[in-house]
């Protein structure tokens, strides 16, 4: 069955002039990027049939997102060109105290609206993946975002979320986060957060207490990352951890992504009754096969320069 992807397509400017801020450096690395473009691109890697609900710019960088999704095998029938706004862009910079300098430049992603979703075919759809810090800003894509929620639930689709937090989109409003976070965490069949943000949307202080609420008040099935520590498995009220890959790390970028993509790779020709009766050894080679996905990801200095060598053949 098809994958749909839906959130922001963007650029991601990275100043490497290391330690300087954004009004001081003047070499900048551009990468195309976002959270569920990333993901898709992960699930063409490995052989997935996939599309993206997104929107960029008539200008040269949503071309260049437009043909980088293309070349990985994506399908960009809904991949839409805005007229009238920019591609979106992130300009980040790490400085010498730590703080990353950002700035982020809105634009078409904003702008994917609920007729542009009840344009798309969902025929064939077996997974919708919400997967957009974005989503929950405010504009036409937060509108979209929710009225897709509810067409997947309407059509009985397996719904998938990762709520990809960042702080200095909601550091004055967290709470917007948090709330809107929670309504597709209780409808989510599959989600995955970090152990940062399990503790954040819990409001919690400690991984334990933050697993609990997620096992008490969500009933999908959810991975907790935790980095070389391994993959926390939330199922069916008890929780698991699957030791991680050991590698040495070049790059992390993109590596949540692609365990993301290498899970709903694996789980993409089961109809949605027969992922939720998976058991236990069956979850536990899906989220080893995505910890492997996370690992290789590491090895590459980009995200989309890893998922070049990202292939279904990890998995054996």
């Amino acid at each position: 069955m098809k994958i749909l992807c839906i959130g922001e397509a963007l650029i991601d400017m990275i100043c490497t002039d290391k330690g300087k801020s954004l009004s001081v450096g003047n070499n900048f690395l551009k990468k195309p990027g976002g959270a569920p473009t990333n993901v898709a691109a992960a699930i063409a890697a490995l052989g997935g049939e996939v599309e993206l609900a997104a929107k960029v710019g008539n200008d040269p960088f949503g071309k260049q997102l437009r043909e980088v999704m293309e070349s990985f095998g994506v399908g960009t029938k809904v991949m839409l060109t805005d007229n009238t706004h920019f591609t979106t862009f992130a300009y980040v910079s790490l400085m010498e105290n730590g703080e990353r300098d950002f700035v982020f430049n809105r634009g078409a992603d904003g702008q994917l609206s609920i007729e542009d979703i009840n344009a798309i075919d969902l025929t064939g759809v077996g997974i919708i993946h919400f997967g957009s810090a974005t989503g929950f800003l405010p504009g036409p894509l937060q509108a979209a975002y929710l009225h897709l929620l509810q067409k997947a639930l309407d059509k009985n689709i397996f719904i998938s979320f990762d709520p990809n937090y960042r702080h200095l989109l909601f550091q004055h409003n967290i709470q917007t986060f948090i709330d809107q976070s929670w309504h597709f965490l209780q409808h989510a069949n599959f989600f995955k957060v970090s152990d940062e943000e399990a503790m954040l949307l819990t409001q919690t202080n400690s991984l334990d207490a933050a697993t609990d609420q997620l096992l008490q008040r969500t009933n999908g099935v959810f991975t907790i990352t935790l980095g070389k520590d391994g993959t926390l498995l939330g199922l069916h009220g008890k929780k698991y951890i699957i030791e991680s890959i050991p590698i040495t790390p070049v790059d992390t970028t993109g590596a949540g992504d692609a365990f993301v993509g290498a899970v709903l790779y694996q789980l993409r020709n089961h109809t949605k009754q027969a992922i939720l009766n998976i058991d236990y050894p069956g979850w536990e080679t899906v989220i080893k096969n995505g910890n492997k996905a996370g690992a290789r990801t590491c090895e590459y200095l980009g995200a989309m320069e890893a998922f070049k060598h990202l292939t279904n053949q990890i998995f054996q």
